[in-house]
């Protein structure tokens, strides 16, 4: 009897259950699973520095996705196999050499990705098909209210029409079995083998959340939010917080790797809605899926556009003092060291550390998107430079006043302080309140100023106070003297 082996080529869809390319209108004889690292994310993220672009958090993460994945490959008769190289050089070796019938491979919102999918096209062997399948999101193309090249020009626009002219597909189960591994090469690197330094790094012990990579661990959290959380009551309320596990889902590092679909995770909300009933909280849940979404759409349509249309700058002394969390600004500071050190970081200071790069210190806002894609464990090609874009005011719906003021945002969102003090230790003498995010100016003598200072930020500034008097003053006088101005 006559044969086949068809190849499942993963990328952001490191799934068993809703994952299309793992169903079969006419199965297979034989099954091989793949996923290749590209080469490329462990090349410098800047010329001259050493810094790969993909860190080792977001490595580490990747790795336990990919760990996991394959033991539910295996439990399923089918295994994974993990190559690093030029992915699509690796895919059409792998095709001619097995000389399959197919591979099958979910389309992707990033250029790179795009090109390797339409270079595996153009290579692969005459008796090769390559079957390129939408997986993970929302709402499929051919169901949208207009056609792709017509995409709204604004998210509102966007989120009406789809809201009112489209139902979300319920998610699909993971498959029983899968068909058996051919004669075929097996392999899985240590990621001591794939890069040291994400091997041997843990995040740092002040996270608000410890994270692990998996279909499972996706599950789990999503679970405990809604159910034991009630954070389908809650999340509209809470999603500005900037400390604890709870004041967000914090479900995008599974949703940026495809441990979980965004059908799996509208599904979640709706069964809590079914039993608790809807409200302003859970919609909101499912209204974050559709900006994602909308980023999705937009990163396909614009293409190479989306990243700028120069070379970005190079790294400057300021660029690096954003980096490295040494401003001089303890909210910026302090967010730039929760992301160093945990690969994560609250929606709320994204906004405030993109906007005091671009807009107080002048830097070129590629530099920056380039390094959340270095940090994140939940880097997503569009919706990081989506975001970056939307607050540079130069992506679609452009506007050039999405300008945040740091000091302000830091005395509404932070009011105690208790954040900044988290992450710096030496604002903790510090009485609670607005003087922690200005301790150069209560403290001049153990504080230095920050790198710039903004004249946006006049009206907020607390008077200058000499240490002797800051030591005498509570910190509800402190506040007081503050709110007087």
């Amino acid at each position: 009897m006559y044969s086949t082996i068809d190849i499942v080529w993963l990328q952001d869809d490191l799934r068993i259950a809703d994952n299309p390319l793992l169903h079969f209108a006419s199965p297979p004889s034989f099954l091989l699973c793949l996923y290749v690292l590209d080469e490329q994310w462990l090349y410098p993220l800047f010329d001259g520095e050493s810094t790969p672009r993909i860190g080792p958090a977001r490595l580490r993460f990747l790795w336990q996705s990919l760990m996991e994945l394959r033991g539910e490959l295996l439990k399923r008769g089918s295994d994974l196999l993990v190559r690093i190289g030029k992915p699509s050089d690796v895919v059409i070796e792998l095709a001619s050499t097995l000389n399959a019938r197919q591979v099958r491979v979910a389309d992707h919102a990033g250029v790179d990705e795009t090109a390797h999918i339409q270079a595996v096209q153009q290579g692969l062997p005459s008796q090769t098909a390559l079957e390129c399948i939408e997986s993970g999101r929302l709402i499929d193309r051919q169901s949208l209210p207009f056609e792709c090249e017509a995409l709204p020009a604004s998210f509102s626009c966007f989120r009406r029409s789809v809201e009112h002219e489209c139902t979300v597909p319920v998610s699909r189960c993971a498959p029983v079995t899968l068909p058996p591994w051919p004669e075929a090469a097996r392999g899985f690197p240590p990621l001591k083998a794939v890069c040291e330094q994400s091997a041997t790094w843990h995040p740092d012990s002040r996270q608000g959340y410890a994270y692990r990579g998996g279909e499972s661990a996706a599950h789990g959290r999503l679970n405990d939010y809604l159910w034991r959380q009630q954070g389908g009551e809650t999340y509209k309320k809470t999603r500005n917080g900037l400390l604890g596990a709870n004041f967000s889902t914090r479900v995008s590092p599974w949703l940026a790797r495809g441990c979980l679909s965004a059908r799996q995770v509208n599904d979640a909300v709706k069964a809590w809605e079914a039993e608790n009933g809807s409200n302003e909280s859970s919609y909101w849940i499912t209204f974050e899926l559709l900006w994602r979404e909308y980023f999705i759409r937009a990163a396909q349509l614009e293409g190479e556009q989306m990243f700028g249309s120069r070379q970005t700058d190079k790294p400057c002394a300021v660029f690096d003092a954003w980096r490295n969390g040494t401003t001089g600004l303890p909210f910026v500071d302090a967010a730039m060291l929760e992301l160093r050190h945990t690969g994560w970081l609250s929606n709320r200071a994204r906004q405030n550390v993109a906007s005091f790069l671009v807009k107080d210190l002048k830097v070129d806002w590629r530099l920056g998107a380039l390094w959340f894609e270095h940090c994140l464990i939940d880097y997503d090609v569009a919706s990081n430079w989506g975001n970056w874009r939307y607050i540079a005011g130069i992506g679609r719906d452009p506007r050039q006043d999405r300008y945040f003021n740091v000091l302000k945002q830091a005395g509404h969102y932070d009011p105690q302080g208790l954040y900044v003090a988290h992450w710096l230790k030496p604002l903790e003498k510090l009485p609670h309140g607005l003087a922690r995010h200005q301790p150069w100016r209560v403290d001049p003598t153990a504080f230095k100023p920050p790198c710039v200072e903004p004249e946006q930020w006049e009206r907020w500034l607390i008077p200058s106070l000499e240490v002797q008097e800051i030591d005498e003053m509570s910190s509800h006088e402190v506040d007081l003297r503050a709110k007087t101005l």
